[in-house]
């Protein structure tokens, strides 16, 4: 991504829209933006404390949590940059950035290296798609995605302008040479090898992280025995239906039968009617012929 100067821009003018931009673009988020699933901000704790670890022995790779990157799209206006905001954000460079309320991506000496994302169900915050997308725009080499519910890590690297999906090692890490890191899931989350050794973590994150994946695991079996319990309403309900349509199609035979009835009597009393009828016209006959025939010559 090129700087300000590569791109011909005043570094103090572009400073000041990028500003305001940033707090135009704060001012407008809802609420739920602020808002993040247990399991998000537990992930987001190992991974801070993860790196903190690494800042003692490499201070160049620096971590960030929820901070605005803002870039310039290519061909397009730069002074109205485009926005994403990671979980977690790595870079590397040996002085420290200086980012307030955002990191101004052309007025930087570098852009990031290691972006993150935590994903959750219950706190669907983010389109996790266009944020993809935008770290492609971006360049970042290295874009992490962690689904906190079913305890997944991809890990996508930069190859010739787009992503590519890595494939674990056969001790299901992914490595990042440049960070001298490997991420992989250990107790159902994201946890970082540094220079092959596993980071630890503190006893009372220890504590939290099994706190939390046990009631995290008990909401899932709860609310896979209430899909269940669903899915058996739904069967009844259908088995239900079934019966009542079958009834339904009983009912309208036994009312064609009885309709078929009805024409059949209606036919037969028309039949005796009109009998009736011959009957009494071949009696008139009779009676005037008998009249006839006794009338005196």
């Amino acid at each position: 991504m090129p700087t300000a100067a590569e791109l011909g821009l005043d570094p103090g003018r572009l400073s000041l829209l990028y500003e305001y931009d940033a707090q135009k673009y704060l001012r407008s988020l809802p609420e739920e933006h602020f808002m993040e699933s247990v399991a998000q901000a537990t992930q987001r704790r190992i991974t801070v404390l993860s790196f903190d670890q690494i800042a003692t022995m490499r201070p160049d790779i620096q971590c960030f949590s929820e901070l605005l990157i803002q870039y310039p799209i290519p061909g397009e206006n730069p002074d109205r940059p485009a926005r994403v905001v990671p979980d977690n954000m790595i870079v590397a460079h040996p002085v420290p950035i200086a980012a307030e309320t955002s990191f101004m991506q052309p007025l930087q000496p570098v852009g990031p290296t290691l972006v993150l994302e935590y994903v959750s169900k219950s706190n669907p915050r983010k389109d996790y798609e266009d944020s993809y997308r935008k770290y492609e725009q971006l360049q970042v080499p290295y874009y992490l995605l962690f689904h906190a519910d079913d305890e997944t890590l991809r890990l996508f690297k930069m190859m010739h302008g787009q992503y590519l999906a890595l494939v674990p090692d056969s001790l299901d890490r992914f490595a990042i040479p440049e960070l001298e890191l490997e991420v992989g899931v250990v107790d159902g989350w994201a946890r970082f090898w540094f220079r092959g050794e596993l980071l630890p973590l503190t006893a009372e994150l220890l504590a939290d992280l099994k706190l939390e994946r046990g009631a995290r695991l008990q909401a899932e079996r709860r609310a896979d025995a209430a899909e269940a319990k669903a899915e058996v309403a739904v069967a009844k309900a259908n088995q239900a239906e079934a019966k009542a349509n079958q009834a339904v199609a009983k009912a309208n035979q036994a009312e064609a039968k009885a309709n078929q009835a009805e024409a059949k009597a209606s036919a037969v009393v028309a039949e005796r009617d009109d009998a009736i009828r011959r009957a009494a016209v071949a009696e008139a006959e009779l009676a005037a012929l008998r009249a006839q025939f006794n009338t005196p010559k």
